[in-house]
């Protein structure tokens, strides 16, 4: 007997929804941040990548999920808000926002600065809250 399935050995289970993450990576971000008397009165970079972990449901418009602008809307406006200290601080402020959307049940916010320490590429930190 020929199968007309493409698949080598068909299942009469239906595929079931798990999950769905969507992410936005390297973000390029300015902000005032920083805790030395230097790093005030002056905006510097974050790369910030954000994993967004969602209910598994059906996609078939935009407003089925979340807007990939809605990260960088996100993060501009914590940046436009005024000198955050920390980045730990601008990234829990981030994964909040983000976890906003009742959609979102996991976030997780990784921030690059990059010149903080003049031997390595970038330092930073990553934040993962949930619901």
């Amino acid at each position: 007997m020929v199968s007309s399935s493409p698949l080598p050995f068909p299942s009469s289970e239906a595929p079931r929804r798990e999950g769905l993450t969507v992410f936005v990576r390297g973000l390029d971000v300015h902000a005032g941040i920083g805790v030395y008397d230097h790093e005030h009165g002056r905006r510097q970079q974050l790369v910030i990548d954000a994993t967004l972990e969602l209910e598994p449901a059906p996609v078939e418009r935009l407003a089925d999920t979340i807007n990939y602008e809605t990260v960088g809307e996100a993060a501009r406006a914590i940046a436009d808000e005024g000198h955050v200290g920390l980045v730990e601080t601008f990234a829990e402020r981030l994964a909040l926002a983000l976890l906003a959307d009742p959609r979102v049940r996991r976030c997780t916010v990784r921030i690059e600065k990059p010149g903080a320490l003049g031997d390595a590429a970038a330092a930073g930190c990553e934040i993962v809250l949930a619901r």
